[in-house]
């Protein structure tokens, strides 16, 4: 595929039209048109349907410029970078984060690094679902115990647990006692806690559901009930009284990812942020998150 031809057709794609594309480029419009029937030829596909005064994408152009446009981009990035002598983060930079780590953290992150790097423009959303990062054109996702895909390369930056906590004033039920269960999505029907005398089993018996796992954790510590939460966002009220800890959840470790497509250069924006998180939270440690969260 001709590589000149496809950046003239997104040249005229991202100006939706002949002479806005032509002006900004300050080439000749026929030019433009030329090489944009040429690709069309080439790839035995009609990119444009070309009206009297419009110029409007077809589906297979549609479909061309999102999954072509940013790499271009990319690529000129790269060679702007290296014919400069250097690689200074600047540009746009979209991420997709989970819901409670952007509520707890992501706000804090992403302003730190911005003073670092004021010449890149972040823009973060918030998502627990599994986006196409091609499709939607993120440059970074971060995730919870992502599946494994082929697609996707990246490392955890984070590690965290899950443990049960309760208000001081909720008693622990004696044997074949159910505690009032304050729960999330999940449908466990029991909960295997570690404690100091060994495996305890708890039958999940939601009295309250929300959620948000801030929400949990505000509810419990009403004493509405016990809950099982993340141990970094529940130390602080552990340390200081307001809840107890009742054991670790057995097998519960998460770990939190940041992803990237393969199949994208590794530009320099996604790589500072990469080592932004990496120098944020050294140890990848519960710890460091709770401390994050709490400073």
């Amino acid at each position: 595929m001709d590589l000149l031809a496809l950046a003239d057709f997104n040249l005229v794609a991202r100006h939706e039209g002949f002479g806005k594309a032509a002006r900004a480029s300050h080439r000749p419009k026929a030019t433009l048109s030329r090489r944009v029937a040429e690709l069309e030829a080439a790839l035995n596909l009609r990119l444009f349907e070309r009206g009297a005064r419009t110029l409007k994408l077809t589906e297979e152009g549609r479909a061309l410029f999102a999954r072509t446009g940013q790499l271009l981009g990319e690529l000129e990035e790269t060679v702007a970078a290296i014919a400069s002598g250097g690689e200074t983060p600047r540009g746009r930079l979209r991420i997709s984060a989970p819901l409670l780590f952007s509520q707890t953290a992501m706000g804090r992150l992403a302003a730190d690094f911005m003073r670092r790097y004021p010449e890149v423009r972040l823009e973060v959303t918030t998502d627990d679902r599994a986006v196409d990062m091609i499709e939607e054109g993120y440059d970074l996702v971060i995730r919870v115990n992502p599946a494994p895909d082929d697609t996707l390369v990246g490392r955890p930056f984070l590690h965290d647990r899950l443990v049960v906590v309760a208000c001081p004033d909720l008693a622990r039920p004696a044997d074949n006692r159910v505690p009032a269960v304050v729960r999330g999505s999940d449908t466990a029907q029991s909960w295997t806690v570690d404690t100091a005398g060994g495996p305890v089993e708890i039958a999940v018996d939601p009295v309250l559901r929300l959620s948000s796992l801030i929400m949990i954790r505000d509810a419990v510590r009403t004493g509405v009930g016990v809950a099982r939460l993340p141990i970094s966002l529940v130390s602080h009220d552990i340390a200081c009284g307001r809840l107890v800890h009742w054991g670790d959840v057995a097998k519960s470790d998460i770990a939190l990812w940041a992803l990237y497509p393969t199949r994208r250069l590794l530009n320099a924006r996604v790589s500072a942020f990469l080592e932004f998180l990496r120098h944020a939270f050294p140890k990848a440690a519960p710890e460091e998150l709770a401390a994050y969260l709490n400073g």
